[in-house]
């Protein structure tokens, strides 16, 4: 039981209130034009060599934000990442102890920037495909599920399924992150006119290296599009 203020009154009351609050980080890579979710395995605690989403308790004295750039460097090894907050997960019964709230964070990252590394209470931090998921701890599966939509909604609206490719790349391969991202199966044709029409592709000079098929042209993004429709947003129906 704490002591709060009533905000008609202005006393101290007592009343239960939960002070219980967590992290869980959804961090998305990509992959051979496969779309991947970073995982990692407990290694104490009631959910001991079970798998979840990278996250953990809030100290006292940190902000939401400072609490999930801490704890994914912690548990993974990666720092210096752009975390959007995606929403509060409340059910009463998520956590088996009692009532505990989790903050939801989002970022989408290109993997060869990165060294994963299992650390502080993780045994084993791996990227999973996002077909591949196992059974998570908690409500990560619904975190996930609720993840995807939002990356869904967001790449039709905004090229922030962008931030998942190198910084130089097939059209190809453009396609397949959407299809991958979408859930849908595009005409290869109809999606080159689109994407070129947006101007948002710079054609470079050059092509693929060291590939057994035919190698395809490269692209790379131009900046100030990308950054202008970032801003204002648009409509990418396909």
């Amino acid at each position: 039981m704490k002591k709060i203020i009533n905000e008609e009154s202005g006393k101290l009351v007592e009343r239960s209130v939960i002070n219980a609050i967590t992290i869980d980080c959804v961090i998305f890579g990509f992959d051979n034009g496969v779309l991947e979710v970073l995982l990692v395995r407990h290694a104490e605690g009631i959910m001991k060599n079970q798998w979840g989403l990278p996250g953990g308790w809030i100290t006292e004295k940190e902000s939401t934000d400072d609490a999930a750039r801490r704890l994914l460097a912690d548990l993974t090894g990666l720092d210096n990442i752009y975390l959007e907050q995606l929403k509060a997960f409340g059910e009463p019964d998520r956590f088996p102890l009692g009532r505990v709230i989790t903050i939801g964070y989002f970022a989408l990252i290109k993997k060869e920037n990165y060294d994963v590394k299992a650390g502080f209470t993780a045994s084993e931090a791996k990227w999973y495909k996002i077909k591949d998921v196992p059974e998570l701890i908690y409500d990560h599966n619904e975190i996930l599920d609720y993840s995807i939509q939002h990356l869904r909604n967001r790449v039709r609206n905004a090229p922030v399924g962008f931030n998942l490719l190198p910084e130089k790349f097939t059209l190809l391969e453009l396609m397949q992150l959407y299809e991958e991202i979408l859930g849908v199966e595009m005409d290869k044709s109809n999606f080159r006119r689109k994407i070129l029409r947006m101007k948002i592709l710079v054609a470079l000079d050059e092509k693929q290296k060291d590939v057994s098929h035919r190698a395809a042209k490269l692209y790379e993004f131009n900046q100030t599009v990308y950054n202008d429709l970032t801003k204002k947003g648009y409509n990418f129906e396909f």
